[in-house]
């Protein structure tokens, strides 16, 4: 038996990790913050009665294939159960009674917004005595691409290309998606009514927005079409003449918080990132750790944060420093960019604010398993990161500025590939200081 195993084994009892097995402990930890959110094991629980009439499944996220599946299992064989999963190219499974729809994020494309028009149109036909069962997770805000009238998918695309590029948070690219929508903002749920409405959501969102989760598309919208507006300014996103003339119009404001759209829909968090850090923490905890935790609701600049989280580490001793949340990368315009990702840039930032300190190991990994668009989770440093880093001929302050981490860490072999996790609770950092 390992010392790591016979570590998890004993719990109460704090084993000391020599300097290869961390690294090793640190991957284990990003496994069970992936576990604590699997939608096998936490969804059914949360399911409603079925309804007189039929029920309608709508899912859209990473995790959308996952949880309807997890939902058919549950479901009563003998109760009627059809609709459609969206979910991102190659995180699909297979369902026996929902139909699984791959297709692009996070700019979204032409398959994405065909099945968004389908799945509206279903939603359409729905009566007083049926049931909307919406499974929302991160992602659903680019997959259910469907703009607004008079704005095209080309347009739509760009907006979303310049906002992910602008560093802005979630909630507020989200904003933004939600007033150039036709089903994000609570748009679905009108078209839904007068059916009962029930929303089963994966949060990924720092503080768990409801309206923020894919956009929100079955719940009342706080933010209005001036907040868009101004973080278009903000942000120096340039937009054509369709949108602003969308703007304009009355109809572009999004359904409210008491709008009789809401009356019979109910909203449900399945899994948050609180739930996927309290449970890592408590089991590093119960194994003996001396454990710090920062929250799981962290934004900010990747390379800020890594400099704040790297000052902490170095003025304790022997702990483990646990976060979640999710960070931006702001890319200026005609900025150096190669392959990047939020957590390989704040790992790329923290192995450069450490420096080489000894006994400093660290993890941040996307429990979605893709660190923004590259086939990633996240990556690892250590000591010796920035040392082999150099012997290969690597620059890292200059592959930080260009924004080149997943380059980096590629090199040097020390990046995570999980594949497709299929459920999505945002980031998982773990710093273990000796």
């Amino acid at each position: 038996m390992s010392s790591i195993r016979a570590f998890c084994e004993s719990p109460n009892v704090s084993v000391n990790l020599t300097d290869p097995e961390i690294p090793t402990y640190l991957r284990q930890l990003f496994d069970r913050a992936v576990a604590a959110a699997d939608p096998a094991k936490v969804l059914a629980q949360f399911l409603p009665a079925p309804p007189k009439g039929r029920t309608l499944l709508v899912a859209a996220g990473k995790a959308a294939a996952s949880m309807a599946r997890a939902t058919e299992l549950a479901w009563p064989k003998e109760e009627p159960l059809t609709g459609i999963a969206l979910t991102r190219y190659d995180h699909g499974m297979t369902c026996e009674r929902i139909e699984v729809i791959e297709a692009a994020h996070p700019v979204p494309d032409n398959r994405g917004h065909e099945a968004a028009q389908r799945l509206m149109k279903e939603v359409a036909q729905l009566g007083e005595d049926d049931l909307l069962l919406c499974l929302i997770s991160g992602g659903g805000s680019a997959l259910l691409a469907l703009p607004a009238e008079g704005i095209s998918l080309e347009e739509k695309k760009a907006i979303n290309k310049a906002l992910l590029m602008s560093g802005a948070p979630i909630g507020e690219m989200n904003t933004v998606r939600k007033h150039l929508s036709a089903i994000k903002g609570g748009r679905l749920a009108e078209v839904a009514a007068p059916a009962q409405i029930v929303t089963l959501a994966i949060s990924d969102v720092p503080f768990d927005d409801p309206s923020t989760i894919a956009s929100g598309p079955t719940v009342p919208d706080p933010t209005t079409v001036a907040d868009a507006q101004e973080l278009l300014a903000r942000y120096e996103i340039a937009i054509p003449e369709s949108i602003r003339t969308h703007l304009a119009k009355p109809d572009a404001e999004t359904p409210k918080p008491g709008a009789a759209t809401f009356d019979r829909a109910e909203f449900v968090m399945t899994s948050r990132p609180a739930d996927m850090l309290d449970a890592v923490v408590q089991s590093c905890r119960e194994e003996g750790h001396e454990v710090v935790t920062l929250g799981a609701d962290i934004e900010g600049e990747s390379r800020v944060v890594a400099a704040e989280q790297a000052a902490l580490a170095l003025s304790g001793s022997k702990q483990l420093i646990l976060s979640g949340g999710e960070t931006t990368v702001t890319v200026e315009a005609g900025q150096p960019c190669g392959r990047g990702g939020r957590n390989c840039e704040y790992l790329l930032a923290l192995a450069i604010a450490l420096n080489g300190a000894p006994g400093v190991y660290a993890v941040a990994a996307d429990t979605d398993g893709i660190d923004g668009s590259e086939d990633n989770a996240g990556a690892m440093i250590g000591p010796e990161t920035l040392k082999r880093a150099a012997e290969a001929g690597l620059d890292a302050q200059a592959m930080l500025d260009g924004h080149d981490a997943y380059t980096f860490f590629e090199k040097l072999g020390d990046l995570i590939k999980t594949g497709p996790t299929r459920t999505n609770v945002n980031d998982f950092r773990a710093i273990w200081v000796s």
